[in-house]
């Protein structure tokens, strides 16, 4: 049968790598290959409140979970190889797979550790995504999918589809027949609140969505994200891939504790502890941070978020202390406290950096 050739077109391309923490523990130690293997926290499963970074395939087919308690995992999969996390080797190996993308001739836009998006110019994106991914597995001895699209949408959730180590194109052509009857959640910035509130209004699927009334959605849901919610389900979306660094806009550091906290000297303590080792974690990269965040779960799982904007831009552990403390006062700190989280977020890079 003739192969038709398309002409050169621009086309977007998701690549995302497969059970990227699972794969790269299993590069450095070859003898797990093919065995359930998880990885978080300290990587003892009878340690309370850790909990599940990744899980390998293997470790997925018994229900094992990203987010679970590493308790309910060894329970789920008594057999599996539990591991701590190491994220100075998921860095390094996220590196050399993104140096890999940049030796082809698109412009490579890193999206995370484990995850970015080609802008590529090409009469077969689909022999251009089989290439990188015979290079990706080459080069690190890691293995991606491949989504292919006309807009980072559709290339994303590609992606899903191409998983685990293939290959799938999802664009204007076969987009309603393959997303038409899929629940609203399942678009790349839909999340299962908003998918909520759209099946209270009567549209449960993106092919309702897609087909309701601009003016109506714009009335229930706003004037800018109504009509945005729509584009999406039509496949819509950002079409520009962009060369620029990535550059995290705001890091985090929290722990959950093996018994609650419960005295507010202990709770400014733990949290003062956090915002330090927060601080000295970036201090390398020279960010200024500009607003900090305080997490707090209690013992029956309420967890609450409260945010302050910094009156001056800093970079000094005290100043981020002295934040996250007074935004203690704004929760109801009653209940025991099982988790303590801080966030800093980053000024913008000027563009000299």
């Amino acid at each position: 049968m003739a192969r038709v050739i398309e002409a050169m077109a621009d086309w977007i391309l998701h690549v995302d790598l497969d059970q990227f923490i699972a794969a790269v523990e299993v590069l450095r130690r070859p003898e797990l290959r093919g065995r359930p293997v998880v990885v978080g926290g300290s990587g003892d499963p009878t340690q309370r409140r850790m909990v599940v970074a990744t899980a390998s395939y293997e470790a997925r087919a018994f229900g094992v979970r990203s987010g679970m308690p590493l308790r309910a995992a060894v329970r789920r999969c008594p057999e599996a190889v539990f591991l701590p996390s190491d994220p100075a080797a998921y860095e390094e190996a996220s590196g050399e797979v993104m140096a890999t993308l940049r030796e082809f001739p698109v412009v490579v836009e890193v999206y995370g550790w484990d995850e970015a998006f080609l802008g590529a110019r090409t009469e077969d994106p689909e022999a251009l995504a089989l290439d990188v991914r015979r290079a990706v597995l080459a080069r690190t001895g890691l293995s991606c999918s491949v989504g292919i699209g006309d807009s980072k949408q559709r290339a994303k959730l590609a992606t899903g589809f191409a998983k685990p180590a293939g290959v799938y194109r999802l664009a204007e052509d076969n987009w309603m027949a393959v997303m038409g009857e899929r629940l609203t959640e399942a678009l790349w910035g839909i999340g299962r609140k908003t998918a909520t509130k759209l099946a209270a209004a009567g549209v449960s699927t993106v092919a309702e969505l897609a087909a309701a009334d601009p003016a109506e959605l714009a009335a229930r849901f706003g004037p800018t994200m109504g009509p945005w919610y729509r584009r999406l389900a039509l496949g819509g979306g950002d079409t520009e891939v962009v060369d620029v660094p990535w550059v995290p806009r705001s890091r985090s550091r929290e722990t959950t504790f093996p018994a609650d906290l419960t005295e507010r000297s202990e709770i400014n303590a733990r949290l003062g502890e956090l915002a330090e080792e927060l601080v000295a974690s970036v201090a390398a990269d020279g960010r200024i941070i500009v607003r900090v965040a305080v997490k707090v779960r209690s013992a029956s799982f309420f967890t609450r978020t409260r945010i302050v904007t910094l009156r001056e831009p800093t970079t000094v552990a005290a100043d981020v202390q002295r934040a996250a403390l007074s935004l203690l006062d704004r929760f109801d700190l009653t209940r025991p406290v099982r988790l303590l989280g801080v966030r800093v977020e980053f000024a913008p890079l000027s563009p000299v950096d």
